[in-house]
């Protein structure tokens, strides 16, 4: 017996309506369809031809929207095996040459991305979404997270999304970001960040 598959798919632009994989659902969290429809409503056209980053890849359904929707680069980094696996699938289904997909540990791997994104000098949007700190082994997700932020130049970001647990408190300010506003969806939180 074939064991059914979780999928998603992508709301808008050039891939709507193409379905993505989910990973098994005891190590990763899929973002919900209205959070995901708030945060592009958010942006709007903005993402065309501008660089995203998704810290926690898990399928890549936020990168991978953004992708569909214009973005000209997408990151994703995500350190789980079989999630990684699922992510470059649906990354091969959509376009490879826009995407670079990182195994591994985020917190490793990004400051060398950083150094990349620093010397092209754009605008980049980030999307955070940590495993919750409910998970054995993730007490100091946050810290580790909100530090990780506070190590980008503000100039860099042209906004910068937290999905987290609702409760949660995030500081009002991060480095040189400010935060600019959250949204309750359920147990889930959006919150925003920008220049101060």
């Amino acid at each position: 017996m074939v064991k059914s598959k979780f999928t998603t798919q992508i709301i808008a632009g050039d891939y709507k309506g193409k379905k993505l994989d989910l990973p098994d659902l005891e190590v990763t969290r899929s973002s919900k369809a209205i959070l995901k429809e708030s945060f592009f409503n958010r942006l709007q056209f903005d993402i065309i031809d501008a660089n995203f980053v998704e810290f926690f890849g898990g399928s890549g359904s936020i990168g991978l929207e953004a992708l569909s929707r214009g973005a000209k680069k997408v990151f994703f980094f995500e350190k789980d095996d079989r999630s990684f696996k699922t992510l470059k699938n649906n990354i091969e289904r959509l376009d490879p040459s826009r995407c670079e997909a990182m195994k591994g540990d985020v917190f490793v791997n990004f400051p060398s991305v950083l150094e990349r994104l620093k010397k092209q000098n754009e605008e980049v949007y980030f999307y955070a979404d940590p495993p919750f700190a409910i998970r054995e082994g993730m007490d100091d997700i946050y810290d580790k997270t909100i530090a990780m932020i506070a190590s980008i130049p503000a100039n860099l970001v042209a906004l910068l999304a937290i999905e987290h647990m609702t409760g949660l408190e995030l500081p009002e300010t991060i480095g040189d970001l400010s935060l600019s506003k959250s949204k309750k969806f359920g147990k889930t939180t959006m919150t925003y960040y920008e220049r101060s």
